[in-house]
């Protein structure tokens, strides 16, 4: 979506920032620098997606210029600041802001697209609330490692560009190294934007939130006979997909507040994050979700709620008269359960070779679940194993129930009117071979933090750019932790 503040030529290092959101009321913003750090030193880089924005990584990897990533430069048309918005926090309404992410404009891409270009841990804000406005290695290289890996997996999501040292230390329970990440996103618009547009209670600034968010996102809706109607639909549609893949791969994002859930319809925020390994429905990771708010199984739900959060935002816009607009968002929300569990099942269909419908299908792909739970199983390589010989004769004496199981979904299989080796192939495309293991992410980021080893980091990151190719033989990255019961534990960072 360019626009005609953009530049006609790239600049040699490729750098076209636009700034369309600056373009917004100035409530929705504050104009700020971000802070510089002693010594700027760029730890990785993604050179992929450097080059599909159209950067030259070879130039974005020259020393001289690690300082664009941690804001002791600013790449050639930056023009920083802190976005505004609310959220709600464990149900809990907060005015929050970015309290140390610093968006440094829109990077328009060779293909005419448009990405935010954010630094995230750069330093204070007027919206840090006391805080230090900084992040530590940790987390930042956290959220590289999962982004990179969920886009991997065909998940939505924001994604990294590069993590940068500071040189500097960051306090938290002890002191630990600082670092910038870049993180790149279709737009930072969430569903606590509109929130905290609406708490102002000026619909004109609610209505030009709105009408941004349909030109960025929606254009398509723009001629609806009721385009905000439309596009709270629509969003509606995309998180009921986006969670069904969440489902279907595993993976608990551990702060699901309604500031953390993107009108662009990709995964934001790696706080807190983690994916199964034994499969258990009530699986909590974040250490501050003490009642499983966020648990694996609550996360449909959840979404559901965030989404009511956002026609309650909304409602001045979907009709003149409050009871009419509360019927009509209340019509709008009905769609979610049935919208979700729609992708859930094709989702579970595809997990299990399956490419027609009967009417069973549900309570098959249940069964299997409620198996995995009661015999421990884990989720991953539960559906990694059927995958390798979806036909095999199960010769475990100890299989007992998943057997049964097993041989059932094996009648169901013959039923279909493709041949096998197209259903193991579809199950090969929705099975991955390879997820970030929670131990193996722990262990790279060991290395890194105590030792300063990127080593592990860079390996693990190249075996989960290809999640579903069966022929890389790593049984060191496929395995589950063997260190027992122990429940693990993610921490916010910030």
């Amino acid at each position: 979506m360019p626009s005609s503040t953009s530049s006609a030529l790239p600049l040699p290092s490729g750098w076209r920032l636009d700034h369309s959101y600056a373009q917004l009321p100035t409530r929705f913003f504050a104009r700020v620098q971000p802070t510089p750090v002693k010594a700027p030193k760029l730890l990785l880089l993604n050179r992929p997606l450097a080059g599909d924005l159209g950067l030259d990584p070879a130039l974005l990897a020259r020393p001289e210029y690690a300082g664009w990533f941690t804001g002791n430069s600013l790449p050639p048309g930056a023009s920083p600041l802190a976005q505004a918005y609310a959220g709600h926090q464990f149900g809990n309404f907060v005015v929050l802001g970015d309290g140390r992410a610093i968006l440094l404009g829109e990077q328009l891409t060779p293909r005419g697209e448009r990405f935010d270009i954010q630094l995230k841990g750069a330093g204070r804000t007027p919206y840090s609330r006391g805080g230090d406005g900084r992040a530590a290695l940790g987390p930042m290289l956290r959220e590289y490692i999962i982004s990179e890996a969920m886009h991997a997996l065909g998940i939505p999501t924001t994604r990294s560009l590069a993590v940068a040292a500071t040189g500097e230390p960051v306090y938290r329970e002890t002191a630990r190294t600082g670092a910038v990440l870049t993180r790149i996103a279709s737009s930072h618009i969430r569903v606590g934007t509109f929130e905290w547009a609406a708490s102002t209670g000026e619909i004109e600034l609610l209505r030009a939130l709105a009408d941004y968010t349909l030109r960025r996102h929606y254009p398509e809706l723009l001629s609806a006979e009721q385009p905000y109607v439309a596009m709270l639909r629509a969003i509606l549609q995309r998180q009921a997909a986006l969670i069904a893949r969440w489902q279907q791969i595993g993976f608990v994002h551990g702060v699901m507040n309604t500031d953390n859930m993107a009108l662009s319809g990709e995964t934001i925020d790696y706080g807190p994050c983690a994916f199964l390994d034994v499969y258990h429905s009530a699986t909590v990771f974040s250490s501050i979700d003490y009642h499983g708010r966020y648990a694996y199984a609550n996360q449909p739900e959840i979404a559901h709620w965030n989404l009511s959060r956002l026609a309650s935002a909304m409602l001045p816009l979907l009709h003149a008269d409050e009871e009419k607009a509360v019927a009509v968002a209340n019509e709008v929300l009905e769609e979610f359960p049935e919208n979700f569990e729609a992708h859930w099942l094709a989702a579970l269909r595809g997990k299990l070779g399956l490419c027609n419908q009967e009417r069973g299908d549900a309570e098959l792909a249940q069964k299997l679940l409620a198996i995995m739970q009661e015999q421990r199983m884990d989720f991953t390589n539960t559906f990694r194993d059927i995958s390798e010989n979806p036909l095999a004769i199960d010769t475990s004496a100890a299989s007992g129930e998943f057997g049964v199981w097993r041989a059932r979904w094996q009648e169901r299989l013959r039923r279909e009117p493709q041949d096998l080796s197209e259903a193991q192939a579809l199950m090969r495309r929705n099975n991955p071979a390879f997820i970030p293991r929670n131990h193996k992410v722990e262990e790279a980021l060991a290395a890194a933090t105590d030792r300063s080893d990127l080593s592990l980091v860079e390996k693990l990151v190249d075996v989960l750019a290809g999640p579903f190719d069966y022929q890389r033989h790593f049984p060191e990255f496929s395995a589950p932790s063997i260190t027992g019961d122990a429940p693990y534990q993610t921490f916010c960072g910030t």
